[in-house]
């Protein structure tokens, strides 16, 4: 399938679409923050780009994080890079803990050396916020009944 004008309707794709793209080189610097990931976490193109991805990552969940990122840009397999999500606690600008729903998809240069990761992500917190109102509910209806 062939696209006219497929430059700019990738580009558009990418830069607005209505999920966060985000692309981190081999050091898990931010150098591609798009506008629905400024909706999502707060944080403007300016203040994400050259900005660790310890921006969004919880204090608690970085060292698990950099372990699994360290061990796919050594060449390790992803369980995450074929379309698998992944739902995690992240961080807004504000300080408080959303829940978001990821995948990822690595890229590698023409050599084939792997250059970064870019992920695509969503806000699931209201989802999640709900999900877990209906278990507390259905627990409460268990233990009286």
């Amino acid at each position: 399938m062939s696209i006219e004008g497929a430059p700019q309707f990738f580009e558009r794709l990418i830069a607005d679409g209505p999920d966060a793209v985000i692309y981190a080189d081999a050091a898990g610097v931010i150098r591609y923050w798009n506008a629905a990931a400024t909706r999502i976490f707060g944080f403007a193109e300016g203040e994400a780009i050259g900005a660790s991805l310890d921006l969004i990552i919880p204090e608690r969940l970085r060292s698990r994080h950099w372990e699994g990122y360290d061990k796919v840009m050594g060449g390790a397999q992803s369980r995450y890079g074929s379309g698998a999500v992944l739902a995690v606690p992240a961080l807004h600008k504000d300080g408080r803990q959303i829940s978001i729903e990821f995948t990822i998809l690595p890229l590698h240069g023409d050599a084939g050396t792997l250059l970064g990761i870019a992920a695509f992500l969503r806000d699931a917190t209201a989802r999640f916020e709900e999900l877990r109102a209906l278990r507390r509910e259905l627990a409460a209806l268990k233990q009286g009944g």
